[in-house]
């Protein structure tokens, strides 16, 4: 296993590379090697490449080839008239810590790969003379995470036939062009989508956020979806979880749509729940462009919460089979917009659907928690600990409002009695994954002057205090909601 070093401005491709003290000048040197499994390409913080980067061998599942960095300042940048890192049949591969920018084509480009890495890049402003910004296309195992990419031509991230797919905590923002959406997977399974931001507000696109063309066993969890055309367009697809996402801000058609689905083909088993769908035009549209018949089946939708929208929260205008159940719709948003003959049928049922006005008013009756002018306080059963532990005895009341906590609303202070103390935390959000609760009653109380919001300038709205508020657990499980200003968070 051997590291090669580059640096643009110190090195030499006369250098054997393989020390900081020695390292090549360029790309050219590098692909003159027969790099072996476990062996790095590491280049020099600072640098800037102007050449397109080959990789053309492959390292092991356990002895990757990895490219990075070294050194301390800015990340290393491949700018490139042609794609930043081309290769096609390499495989376990790694690259990591790099830049990529104002590149001509793609900024990673790889066919008929598996077992790819993609972690902590920057990508920007690729794609100059054709679009590009990450390609993967046939292969499997395919990861990008914890990475940036903006202002690109063409779609953000572009996933073609590739058989295990993650994308974990990235933020892509406008990708721009007639056919660009910030990310598209096609004819792909063994999916995850989950903690990414994708942003298309300031893209130049008449498409949307996030597309799927016949995905195969996806989960899409917890991720921010704002912009475009329509948010997340999952066509023809099987086996799909919709879970927990933040999608506002779409619109600009009359069919625009927080959830698509219907269309491009048969659509099998999609468990839509717990998502926060707002400021747009339709919630989910199950529907199709033309009148091609495709089954479309087995789709639950519950446990949504779907606000400030110009049409329906549910669009069901073709043929198909599911229920519509258990979501809190704004009073001022028309429910559902569901075709005659399907309502005859009796195929897509509609039930136990409640205005969030209503929801507030049932469950805060039932709910241990409510605002009161009085005090902040916490009682627990021993079953309510704090994130790092500390364990609360039974029924033992704590306070204090003196000064600010920020990010997390629980912690000790110092105290040695074992006494968890919630704070008044200014402009951060109340956190509801901060507590770890066990089965049993628990009392929260809060004072309304303390929940910092409009009136008193913090800003904290009701997208930052509860994105997926209805999402609750089971009935034997516990419960914990803050009631606001007359809605249930």
């Amino acid at each position: 296993m051997t590291i090669y070093y580059v640096n643009s401005a110190t090195g030499a491709n006369t250098n054997a590379g393989t020390s900081e003290d020695a390292p090549f000048a360029s790309f050219s040197a590098v692909e003159s090697l027969k790099l072996q499994p476990g062996d790095s390409v590491l280049l020099a913080a600072g640098s800037v490449f102007n050449d397109q980067l080959d990789l053309k061998y492959s390292g092991t599942v356990y002895a990757p080839i990895t490219i990075g960095s070294y050194g301390i300042g800015d990340a290393p940048v491949i700018h490139s008239p042609n794609d930043g890192i081309h290769s096609l049949y390499a495989s376990n591969i790694v690259i990591e810590n790099i830049a990529i920018s104002d590149t001509s084509g793609a900024a990673i480009y790889a066919g008929y790969v598996s077992n790819w890495t993609v972690r902590n890049v920057e990508v920007d402003h690729t794609g100059l003379s054709k679009s590009g910004s990450i390609t993967f296309r046939t292969g499997s195992n395919i990861t990008i995470e914890n990475s940036t990419i903006n202002d690109v031509n063409g779609d953000g991230i572009w996933i073609e036939k590739i058989n295990g797919v993650t994308l974990l905590n990235n933020t892509v923002t406008n990708a721009h062009g007639t056919a660009a959406d910030a990310v598209q997977l096609n004819d792909s399974k063994n999916i995850v989508i989950s903690g990414n931001t994708f942003d298309q507000t300031g893209a130049v696109t008449p498409k949307g956020v996030l597309t799927l063309v016949r995905p195969v066993d996806a989960v899409i969890e917890g991720n921010t979806i704002i912009g475009g055309g329509f948010g997340i367009s999952a066509q023809a697809g099987t086996n799909v979880a919709i879970h927990d996402n933040d999608i506002s801000g779409y619109g600009g058609y009359s069919w625009s749509y927080a959830i698509g689905l219907g269309d491009q083909g048969d659509t099998r088993n999609y468990d839509i729940s717990g998502n926060y769908i707002h400021d747009g035009v339709w919630g989910v549209s199950v529907s199709a462009a033309g009148t091609t018949t495709y089954v479309r089946e087995g789709i639950d939708i519950y446990g949504n919460l779907f606000d400030d929208l110009t049409q329906a929260a549910l669009k069901v205008d073709r043929p198909a089979s599911g229920s519509f159940h258990d979501n809190f719709i704004a009073s001022d948003v028309t429910p559902y917009s569901i075709s005659p003959s399907i309502i005859a049928a009796g195929t897509f049922p509609v039930s136990d659907n409640t205005t969030i006005e209503e929801g507030a008013a049932t469950l805060a009756s039932a709910d241990s928690l409510a605002v009161t002018d009085d005090s902040i306080s916490l009682v627990s059963d021993t079953g309510l600990t704090s994130p790092d532990g500390l364990k609360l005895s039974l029924d033992k009341t704590a306070s204090d409002k003196a000064s600010a906590h920020l990010d997390n609303p629980l912690g000790e202070n110092g105290v040695s009695d074992g006494t968890l103390l919630l704070r008044h935390f200014g402009e951060a959000a109340f956190e509801k994954r901060g507590l770890t609760l066990g089965n049993g009653d628990h009392g929260l109380t809060i004072e309304a002057a303390d929940l910092a919001g409009p009136e008193n300038g913090n800003g904290i709205s009701h997208h930052e205090t509860a994105p997926q508020p209805l999402h609750h657990p089971l009935a034997d499980g516990p419960i914990v909601s803050i009631l606001q200003d007359d809605l249930l968070h």
